[in-house]
């Protein structure tokens, strides 16, 4: 009997005590397999914010950045071959959190420890951990009191089976971490009859076999009537127990064999009894989730096709809690250059600039100085200028940054005027995996307006696409003013996202220009030309990937240039149109004659007013990856 090891294992530890946290890693370390003469594999620690019922879950983003700060504090010095990450969700109970996650991770095992001590008088090992196990869409085990400094000495009873050949395969991996041994124990019942012995035999037998290395092994075979007792005797001799589940009557004398919730009478007596270090494993037998199973266990339906009116809600507040986060969450930047280069990663920043010569130096310094000098987090910085008539390319090229003119990306398919053209052009000649882009008007810069996009993606895979958002203040009679920026989105993309498109509602600043995403995205999604470049990605990100691809990130304050009142007004009409664009092909409205493409703006000159007509609007450009030019870039 053989257990195929996947090339990249996945162990998932869900903390609900971080007094046994460090523990618990070392443990999942210690059974990852061993994969071409070393340890190969990821492991995700998991923390679950339980919110009440009476709470909207959005009162879990705090509490959900908390629990990240925490358990980034228990990163170690891991093996290369073993990737540690950290993820939060939110639920209302948190063994739905620790299941969810393993299915969207498609973790292998769950390690879940056990204190000792049910919770409830009902349950077997605690609410937590026998919900987990019942709904496990992996294999799981349940660790009590497993330290490594003393499980060199380790018991594995075997009866056969899938559980027994997990439980086998995780004790000869735990022996070879700690330079242990493993005493294989079959127990033969007096009154088996001669097939029952055979058939015993024959499988004890197949998976011993399994042994990588036979030598650590030693086959023990007993007679007894109490399978309870002969494993306690035998666990006299040995520092740990580890057990695959099974549904034997606990005595040859039992009439009883009715099918127990968790592990089976054997491995559940064991638990409470044994007062050793002890791993209980049970194996996923029957196939994948089912639509009806996953809605009957997750009400919110986030990833489950088009939700009704009345979930949308709850599913924006989960999101909110899960996907926000605080850029002081990325602030070791030496620990995200060490996930950059464990996932073999490039990173690339483009800044857009039009006539940007007052800020454009001290953003590049600042960038530079601390993201590609001082810590290798960015491969390259580059600017993307759109034709600027004063220093702007100079003062790049004086700093070292490589400059390219959007209009001369790609001269054969022509050339638009606006800032969303210049980032679909920039893709073809930025080189990262992951593309970030910022403003370049901003005036209080700090790296943290790039660090904070760009952690999110290193450390949440299910996020593919991160917006900033920040303090937005403005300039007004009296100086600047901590609040009043943003004035587009309060008065027009909030309330038309809340309209028509209620899964974006939660995003804080959908029309920020601070951006970073996944170049396998980002390459598969139209860019418009102009103001309409985020309101668009964020609904086609929505419509193919799902709301949980995207994050969003607190940058603190941004200090910029406002535009006038006339400025925001076409930019609001811009938007509105992509918007329409988008609904009429969802669907979603059906407009009865062709939108207008342009604006009637009123001008005020001394004593009088006057219509001023202006021709308004994006052009829509195709995913960039449709373009041979740059499918061949890319080979």
């Amino acid at each position: 009997m053989t257990i195929a090891v996947p090339h990249e294992y996945t162990i998932l530890v869900p903390i609900t005590d971080l007094g046994m946290a460090g523990r618990l890693i070392q443990v999942a370390s210690a059974l990852m397999p061993v994969h071409e003469g070393a340890a190969r594999g990821k492991v995700i620690t998991l923390g679950v914010v339980e919110i009440p019922e009476e709470l909207a879950f959005s009162e879990g983003a705090v509490p959900a950045r908390m629990h990240r700060q925490l358990l980034g504090r228990l990163r170690r010095r891991e093996s290369p071959r073993i990737e540690l990450r950290t993820l939060v969700r939110v639920h209302r109970q948190v063994w739905q959190g620790i299941v969810e996650a393993a299915q969207e991770e498609r973790v292998d095992l769950i390690l879940l420890g056990w204190s000792g001590r049910a919770d409830t008088p009902h349950a077997v090992l605690g609410t937590t951990i026998d919900e987990a196990v019942r709904n496990a869409p992996c294999d799981i085990a349940i660790t009590k009191g497993l330290s490594l400094s003393a499980a060199k000495r380790i018991l594995v009873p075997i009866r056969g089976g899938p559980h027994a050949a997990l439980a086998f395969r995780l004790a000869t991996g735990l022996a070879d971490h700690v330079d242990g041994t493993v005493t294989a124990l079959r127990i033969e019942l007096p009154d088996a009859g001669e097939a029952e012995y055979a058939r015993d035999a024959e499988e004890f037998a197949a998976v011993v076999a399994t042994a990588p290395r036979p030598e650590r092994v030693r086959e023990v075979v007993v007679s007894a009537s109490d399978v309870v007792e002969a494993i306690c005797k035998e666990g006299e001799g040995h520092q740990v127990v580890i057990m695959g589940a099974t549904a034997a009557p606990l005595d040859a004398g039992s009439a009883s064999n009715e099918p127990y919730a968790l592990f089976g009478p054997i491995a559940d007596t064991l638990a409470h009894r044994l007062d050793r270090g002890m791993v209980i494993v049970k194996t996923k037998l029957h196939g994948t989730v089912t639509h009806e199973e996953w809605a009957r266990l997750f009400p919110v339906p986030i990833g489950r096709g088009e939700p009704r009116p009345d979930e949308i809600s709850a599913i924006v507040d989960k999101w909110f809690a899960e996907n926000t986060f605080d850029s002081r969450e990325s602030e070791r930047i030496d620990e995200l250059v060490r996930l950059k280069r464990q996932q073999g990663l490039t990173i690339s920043l483009g800044l857009p600039a039009l006539n940007e010569e007052e800020t454009l130096g001290s953003i590049i310094t600042a960038v530079k100085t601390e993201l590609c000098d001082r810590h290798p987090l960015l491969d390259e910085i580059v600017l993307i200028d759109s034709r600027s008539t004063d220093r702007t390319r100079e003062i790049a090229e004086r700093l070292g940054i490589p400059v390219w003119v959007h209009q001369d990306i790609l001269p054969q398919y022509g050339a638009y005027v606006g800032k969303g053209e210049a980032l679909w052009k920039s893709l073809h000649v930025l080189k990262g995996d992951l593309i970030a882009w910022i403003d370049t008007d901003i005036k209080n810069i700090h790296p943290r307006f790039v660090y904070g996009l760009i952690g999110p993606l290193l450390k949440d895979r299910r996020i593919k696409f991160v917006k900033g958002f920040y303090k937005r203040p403005i300039r007004g009679p009296g100086g600047l003013q901590a609040t009043g920026g943003g004035r587009v989105t309060e008065l027009m993309a909030r309330p038309l996202f809340n309209l028509f498109f209620p899964e974006l509602s939660g995003i804080i600043q959908p029309l920020s220009g601070e951006q970073a995403g996944r170049r396998e995205v980002l390459e598969q999604l139209p860019f418009f030309t102009g103001y309409g470049i985020e309101t668009g990605l964020l609904i086609d990100l929505l419509e193919q990937f799902g709301l949980q691809a995207i994050g969003q990130v607190d940058l603190k304050r941004r200090v910029h240039r406002n535009q006038t009142l006339v400025s925001l007004s076409t930019m609001s009409f811009t938007i509105l149109q992509v918007a329409m664009k988008r609904l009429e092909q969802h669907q979603r409205l059906q407009f009865f004659g062709e939108v207008s493409r342009s604006m009637k703006l009123i001008q005020h000159e001394r004593d009088r007013f006057h219509v001023e007509v202006k021709a308004l609007g994006d052009t829509e450009r195709p995913p960039i990856a449709t373009l041979p030019e740059y499918r061949a870039s890319r080979q």
